[in-house]
């Protein structure tokens, strides 16, 4: 596409449209999904295998350290970090739909690379998005479960279980916490694909993927919150479903991205 005279050349922001989304398009996303974990399994379990084992690190830590109260917000908000761990899977899928050929070495330099690109700052946006989930339970310990010590994490599950100032403490922070992941939800759930596959910058991939949610809210609230069942459940079995589930979600997002996404007027810039 040749632009009018006098015309200014779209920027890639302009370029990048947003397509409905309806639920065949999350249908046929996750069985495309599927059949790229079936084609390169181990290499994508890899991938959750280390997000789980950074995991169990994470919430280990807190209890050698004596910081039982972190567990549980930690095993709650530790997905949130989970779109920047799937660069790797995401361009996996970019290469099978390609019909390209790669190695392990291959995946591994690509997501090396993106030190250079937008990922860094993508990747602070989410760190801050979940620190800021770790700060909010702190504060909400303290005003309301300040006169309670916790001696082991059995201890700490039963005082918020069954107390009524415990009680407050889980209900107000799952608000919370549902605000701030659906905060994250739509920042990333297509600008993390969208800076692998194109040369944009993170707040105009933020930009687009926010559209995206607006665009069909409940299609894709609906969406997330199949997100957050399908991988508290695989986090139940000590981590070990994460394995499994959080390469198939990179899959599935990635294809997600490619139906949402339409980048036919990106002819215009090279022109």
């Amino acid at each position: 596409m040749t632009p009018n005279p006098g015309s200014q050349p779209l920027s890639m922001l302009q370029a990048l449209k947003v397509r409905p989304a309806s639920f065949d398009d999350i249908k046929a996303a996750f069985s495309s999904g599927l059949k790229d974990f079936s084609r390169r399994p181990l290499l994508s379990m890899f991938f959750g295998l280390v997000y789980g084992a950074f995991g169990v690190i994470l919430l280990l830590g807190f209890l050698v350290f004596d910081s039982i109260w972190m567990t549980l917000p930690a095993a709650v908000g530790f997905p949130l970090v989970a779109p920047f761990v799937a660069v790797g899977l995401y361009e996996m899928s970019r290469r099978m739909k390609e019909g390209e050929d790669f190695s392990w070495k291959d995946i591994f330099l690509v997501i090396f690379r993106q030190q250079q690109r937008e990922f860094g700052w993508m990747s602070f946006v989410v760190l801050f998005v979940f620190w800021i989930w770790i700060y909010q339970a702190r504060l909400l310990l303290a005003l309301f479960l300040q006169w309670q010590s916790f001696s082991s994490l059995d201890n700490f599950i039963d005082v918020i279980t069954t107390t009524q100032n415990g009680i407050l403490f889980i209900c107000i922070g799952t608000m919370v916490g549902a605000v701030l992941a659906t905060v994250l939800f739509s920042l990333t759930v297509i600008s993390m694909p969208l800076l692998l596959d194109k040369d944009i910058d993170f707040i105009s991939a933020m930009i687009l993927s926010v559209k995206t949610v607006h665009t069909s809210p409940f299609v894709m609230l609906s969406w997330g919150a199949m997100i957050a069942i399908m991988v508290f459940l695989a986090l139940a079995p000590a981590f070990i479903g994460i394995i499994f589930v959080l390469p198939i979600l990179g899959h599935v997002t990635w294809h997600l991205y490619q139906r949402l996404i339409d980048d036919s007027a990106l002819a215009e810039i090279k022109n």
